[in-house]
């Protein structure tokens, strides 16, 4: 057996959603809504699962969905992308995995922004690149440039950027994005831009797509599943230069080759009707205030949270001196709330003061785990 597969770790998502679900828990951790789904598109693949096709479609993707993304990213992003450079996957995760094995050569080094998403590293690995860890820190967050710079070497081939970001919850300003556009153009990186939340931001809140401001090095991952809140139906795809995408939809072809063609026909109706997306947009915005009221009423100190369905809380300035493995643990077991540390999330010096929480829940499922995190928070303090 491979040593590398032996000493790789359970993902901390898998790991605290069976803890709660184990101890009966509320599961604020992992991030699935269980609502904002829009209802005609759940019409729509149930007509398409029994009228349209079920066999294998292309490997890179139905037609109509690639143009369908094409037309929603030129309204609702003004990216001029052709249809011909999408590469559609099941989910996100495989469409970086597709990207990271096409672009990465054994000793290639890749920079990846920390906290980051647990899958980015592995996958640098299996494909045979070095990862080279740039940390932000709290409560900004913020991208230093010269700090970017500064994990640069001879070896460096790409960089990996989350924009809105999973853990933080950060949606990166326009000096952020100017910062890595230059230092990317600099040194001729290749950037994978992790765009999966694009649009779950909080009202006020505007993002800007890398795939606009440097398309001529940026490969963009985009999810349905988190589009449309349906993660379970992993739907994603990368969009890239012309030269790459090719590439990218070879290494595609040798994971899991095709996604569901009624899930495809049916994600590409959605990308049809944006319009769709108004109510349930509407209703996590309701879910994030009173998430982040309850919250606060009960004496949590709580981060900023610009984009996706996450807000964080300060475990120290809340009084709590456990860590955020201790304290995660102690709230799944004792209180009955799953929550997510945010120190997995960095290998080298990590924040263990931080916990996350998913705010994309019913108003009872969030109401019961404010008052499980307020039992839990008494429960620390008392040790």
């Amino acid at each position: 057996m491979n040593p590398q597969f032996e000493t790789m770790p359970v993902s901390i998502f898998e790991e605290m959603s069976l803890a709660a679900t184990r101890h009966g828990a509320v599961n604020l951790g992992q991030g699935f809504p269980d609502f904002g789904w829009p209802d005609p598109l759940i019409d729509e693949a149930a007509r398409l699962l029994r009228e349209g096709s079920n066999q294998y479609p292309p490997s890179r993707g139905l037609p109509v969905l690639r143009e369908a993304l094409a037309d929603f990213y030129a309204e609702r992003q003004s990216l001029a992308l052709a249809p011909e450079q999408f590469v559609v996957t099941s989910g996100a995760t495989e469409a970086i995995a597709a990207v990271l094995l096409a672009a990465i050569e054994p000793g290639d080094g890749a920079i990846v922004i920390a906290p980051a998403y647990d899958a980015y590293a592995p996958l640098i690995r299996r494909a045979g690149g070095d990862v080279q860890e740039v940390v932000l820190r709290p409560p900004s967050w913020r991208i230093d440039k010269a700090l970017l710079a500064g994990a640069v070497t001879a070896a460096t081939r790409l960089l990996v950027v989350n924009n809105p970001h999973n853990p933080t919850g950060r949606v990166l300003d326009a000096a952020e994005l100017q910062a890595v556009v230059e230092i990317a153009r600099e040194h001729d990186l290749l950037v994978v831009s992790d765009e999966v939340w694009e649009e779950v931001l909080a009202p006020g809140a505007r993002f800007t797509s890398l795939a606009f401001l440097a398309p001529e090095r940026t490969i963009k991952i985009g999810s349905a599943g988190k589009i449309f809140s349906l993660t379970g139906w992993k739907v994603g795809w990368a969009a890239a230069p012309e030269g790459l995408s090719g590439i990218i939809a070879r290494a595609h072809q040798y994971l899991t080759f095709a996604t569901p063609p009624h899930l495809q026909a049916a994600v590409a109706e959605g990308l049809r009707h944006p319009e769709w997306l108004h109510a349930p947009r509407e209703g996590f915005a309701r879910a994030r205030q009173r998430l982040a009221d309850g919250l606060e009423s009960n004496g949590f100190a709580l981060l900023p949270s610009e984009g996706t369905y996450f807000q964080c809380i300060d475990l120290a300035a809340s009084g709590i001196s456990l860590d955020d493995r201790a304290f995660a643990d102690l709230a799944v077991v004792e209180a009955g709330v799953a929550v997510i540390p945010l120190s997995p999330f960095t290998e080298g010096v990590p924040e263990r003061g931080l916990v996350r929480l998913c705010f994309a829940k019913h108003d009872a499922t969030i109401d019961a785990g404010i008052a499980a995190l307020a039992r839990a928070r008494d429960l620390a303090r008392a040790r």
